[in-house]
């Protein structure tokens, strides 16, 4: 018998992580899958990093770290706000977590109370929806569509806020979309926000390193809301570090001191030695981020022009993070004489199976008419997966 929680009976399985494991099990059965589905760059972690990380193994960082985080790396976080994003966090505003992830819920569960609204922008990421749920919030969905670059209309927020909201999670450049918002959108958001006293806005800046038109633009560097944003960050996406495991706040100092108090109960100060390689990384002043940059902008122009040719798909240029995300409405409905496909999940289970490419389904990102293709992978395998999705796409009628 078992006796589960209603609060993890309420929560999904992360379609992202779910679609990585049903790969990772094909593959390890013999077949050649193509996994376009995780948030991951396929680059190693640059070599200084790893000097780093190594040496302070030499130096014996291992014992607990203190909970917000090493002094010194709070220091450098708050010194690359100043000098990236113009943001003037003190390092006592700075919290260091396990990954963005991390940091999210810990502000999530830090301000919200059951019943409190949270905003969030369809298409999202997959983890907004449920870690609103597990602090007993209620979700608020406002969609972008397509035609509008996935990007919402000012006037779509200010209805959606009610007496009820509390929060709003903003992400650019986005995951799922690749999108990004300019500084005039982003501002006409923020006077929303200002008109709503007691309404709070995370911003998620991960992807923050990997823009490709203009340059990006931190919600709190509007002075007339600094103190109502949380700023989100870490280095899994810029460094190459998904597996290191450290995320970042930059928030009002209640709100610090709040995540403070919480992760002190759930898992105090993160790993030692990921917090000494996130030190070097932060620091560090070589060129990988810009390799790494160059071979995604490649990438991206290489995967839309051959998505461009396949039936029934629209696109939208992505400017930013690693993700194109094709509207397949087109295909819904159809069938290959075995299959329908009634919706996002069912096309991305056909095409792991008769393409054995790997996507994610738009349902989990409330996006039901969408899939997610990460193109973090080598230009080889992203025209042979289009190739193969094309194919696969040709059985349907």
């Amino acid at each position: 018998m078992e006796y589960l929680s209603d609060r993890v009976k309420s929560l999904s399985v992360s379609q992202t992580l779910a679609m990585a494991q049903k790969s990772r099990e094909l593959k390890a059965k013999g077949l050649d899958i193509i996994s376009l589905s995780l948030g991951e760059p396929d680059f190693n972690t640059p070599d200084y990093i790893k000097v780093a990380a190594k040496k302070a193994i030499d130096e014996n960082y291992t014992k607990y770290p203190p909970v917000p985080g090493y002094d010194d790396l709070r220091d450098a976080i708050s010194r690359k706000f100043k000098e990236e994003n113009g943001l003037n966090y003190t390092s006592d505003q700075i919290i260091v977590s396990a990954g963005g992830k991390h940091s999210l819920i810990n502000v999530i569960l830090s301000i919200i109370n059951p019943g409190d609204e949270v905003i969030i922008l369809a298409p999202y990421w997959v983890s907004y929806y449920d870690q609103i749920i597990l602090a007993g919030g209620k979700p608020v969905v406002i969609e972008a569509l397509l035609e509008n670059n996935f990007k919402i209309r000012p006037d779509q927020l200010e209805s959606a806020i009610s007496g009820k909201t509390r929060l709003i999670i903003f992400n650019s450049p986005s995951n799922p979309t690749g999108m990004v918002y300019s500084g005039e959108e982003m501002e006409k958001i923020a006077r929303i926000v200002e008109k709503h006293e007691g309404v709070f806005i995370i911003s998620d800046e991960i992807y923050e390193h990997i823009i490709f038109e203009g340059s990006h633009v931190s919600m709190a560097s509007f002075g007339f809301i600094y103190d109502r944003v949380i700023t989100v960050n870490g280095v899994s996406k810029g460094y190459a570090m998904t597996g290191w495991r450290i995320g970042y706040i930059g928030a009002p100092l209640w709100i610090a001191k709040a995540c403070n108090k919480l992760q002190g109960q759930f898992t105090s100060g993160v790993c030692s030695i990921a917090q000494r390689a996130a030190l070097a990384a932060i620091e560090g002043k070589d060129s990988s981020r810009q390799i790494m940059k160059e071979a995604f902008l490649r990438r991206r122009d290489l995967i839309c022009g051959l998505l461009k040719e396949v039936k029934g798909i629209r696109i939208r240029v992505p400017q930013g993070a690693f993700y194109v995300m094709p509207d397949i409405s087109f295909y819904l409905g159809k069938s290959d004489g075995n299959v329908i496909i009634n919706n996002s999940d069912d096309l991305a289970l056909f095409l792991l199976d008769k393409a054995q490419v790997a996507v994610v389904g738009g349902d989990a990102f409330g996006a039901p008419k969408c899939i997610r293709i990460s193109y973090a992978n080598s230009d080889e395998l992203l025209v042979e997966a289009v190739k193969r999705i094309k194919a696969a796409l040709e059985l349907l009628n």
